[in-house]
Order: C-alpha cells, then structure tokens, then sequence
C-alpha cells in the first residue's frame, strides 16, 4: 500500500503545476522521474488521468475525479501532521515562501535565515520576485506582499508592519535645481518613475495641508528596480519616491535630502497571505509570528 500511494502527490503536483517539468522542480525530481510516476499510477488505476500532447497537457474526466479526492485526502493528511506538529512544538519540515525581491532580500531574508538557525528541522525556499505569485496554484505555502490585496475567499492575510515612503534627491541636484517645497512645484523637477508588470506606478503624496495626491509625473526614466532607481538618485538625475528602509543609510550619510518633511507620511501596509487552512501548520505560525514582532523595527526609519 505505501508503493501505492507514493505516486499520489507526484500526481498532485503535476496537476497544480500545469506540466510534468514544473513538477519537477517543485518536487525535485527529474521530469523523467514524474512521467514514469504518473505512468506507474495510471497503470496500477487501470484509466488515463491526462491528455498530453506536445504542446500542452489536461486532465482527463477520471483524473479530475481523482485529483480532486487525492487533494481532499492529503489536505486531510497534512491537518493531522499539523495537529501533531503543534502538540509537540517542533518546527520542522519545508516552507516555500514568495517574497519581493528587494524588501525581501533587505529586511525579510535575514530574519527568516535567523529563524532557520534556531529550527534545525525547518527548511526554508525562498522565491525572489516582484511578480504577484498564485499561492494556491504555485504551490507556495505563504507569501509577504506590500500594499492593498486583492479580496480573495482563499486566503488569509496578516499585516506584519508598514512601509513609510520618502520623496528624496541628491543635494547635488538640489543645488542645480532648487528644493520643491509643495507638490504643485514638482512638475517642474525630473522624476525617475517605477513600473511593474509593464505599468508605471503613480506616486501617493500628501501636500502640506495633508489633502493626498496620487499622480505619474513626467519622467524620461521608467525603472522596474527600485535600487537602480535609488542609485540614479543618488547620482544627481532627479527625485525618487522610495521606501525609508531602503535609503535610510543615505539619508542619514546625507547622500540624500528627504523633501515635503511637512507633509504627513504616506504608508503602505505589508501582509502575510496563505492559504486558508482549518489548521494552520505551526512552521507557518512561527514565521508570520516572528516577522510580526522582528519586521517593524527593520523598517522602521526616521528621516
């Protein structure tokens, strides 16, 4: 019977994957390994639970009955090693996380990696991408996200802080340009501008009576990174509208100048997302809880 069922979450995988190859690398076994896996299944079952073509690959009508009791049977597993795991307060086994690429890097990646040391038993994989993964369909077990979500049934958000963000240039530039004291004068200064997923993101900014402003101010340079935005900053181009955490060094060297200081802040929340669970596992737990009380403090700037 263990042979038997060993084929199951290969064959789950396949189908949350979209194809033998991403399964793979998820699982990490070959692609060969996962194609002779679902043919040992299909064998043993006596029925086809895909279509595969060269080009694509589909569940059949008996593999979309099936996938979706091996899916009700292992989260059924998976809630019980969650209640086990949480009686004996042990963290252990794999955690895939998305994170952003650079807020993950610069103030998440070294809390988790500190967390890791403490649990032997715990395996981290972080994913880097500013891209809004599907947690579900991807076969992430959470994910840290900043800004407003999306309303989705699926799944569970929990905020761990929030982003302050800084309108910032060079002195070099100020000195060349003058100093923008409302924003109205910012249409006369350059702007270096952040796009995601090919879409320039306006900037949110309150004017000094505190009334919000959201606009997308010319620029002739669109970046879809913000360290290379802060780095053109730096270099004397123009101004930046960037997170504290990430220029707090350069602010407090005096590399750079933080403008509209009389505006009140524009703050941005950052968030836990999983997947909704009747049990949560307690490796998710730990880490949501120790960016809740750790993630704060590293983002915390005053400028």
């Amino acid at each position: 019977m263990t042979d038997n069922l060993k084929d199951i979450p290969v064959f789950v995988a396949a189908v949350e994957a979209g194809s033998f190859a991403q399964a793979a690398t998820r699982l990490h076994l070959s692609r060969s390994a996962v194609g002779k896996s679902i043919a040992r299944l299909e064998a043993r079952l006596g029925v086809r639970l895909f279509q595969r073509t060269t080009r694509c690959q589909s569940l059949t009508d008996n593999g979309a009955l099936f996938y979706e009791r091996c899916q009700r049977a292992l989260e059924e597993i998976r809630s019980a090693e969650s209640l086990l795991e949480t009686g004996k307060h042990q963290v252990r086994g794999r955690l895939r996380i998305s994170l952003p690429v650079l807020f993950g890097r610069q103030c998440v990646a070294p809390l988790l990696v500190e967390l890791a040391q403490e649990h032997p038993g715990l395996e981290l994989e972080m994913s880097f991408s500013d891209r809004v993964v599907d947690i579900v369909e991807e076969g992430f077990d959470m994910a840290v996200r900043n800004g407003a979500l999306p309303d989705n049934s699926l799944l569970v958000a929990r905020r761990l802080g929030e982003h302050r963000m800084v309108l910032c240039a060079s002195p070099d530039y100020l000195r060349r340009k003058g100093t923008p004291e409302t924003v109205a004068e910012l249409r006369q200064h350059t702007a270096i501008n952040y796009q995601r997923a090919g879409k320039v993101l306006p900037w949110q900014l309150a004017d000094n009576e505190g009334r919000p402003h959201t606009f997308i101010p010319a620029s002739s340079l669109n970046m879809d990174d913000l360290q290379v935005i802060a780095d053109t900053s730096l270099a004397g181009f123009g101004l930046a509208w960037l997170p504290c955490w990430m220029v707090r060094k350069e602010i407090q060297e005096g590399k750079l100048t933080p403008l509209l200081k009389q505006a009140p802040d524009v703050r941005f929340d950052v968030q836990a997302v999983w997947q909704q669970t009747p049990h949560l596992p307690l490796k998710v737990r730990v880490v949501v809880d120790r960016l809740v009380s750790h993630l704060p403090s590293v983002m915390s700037v005053d400028v």
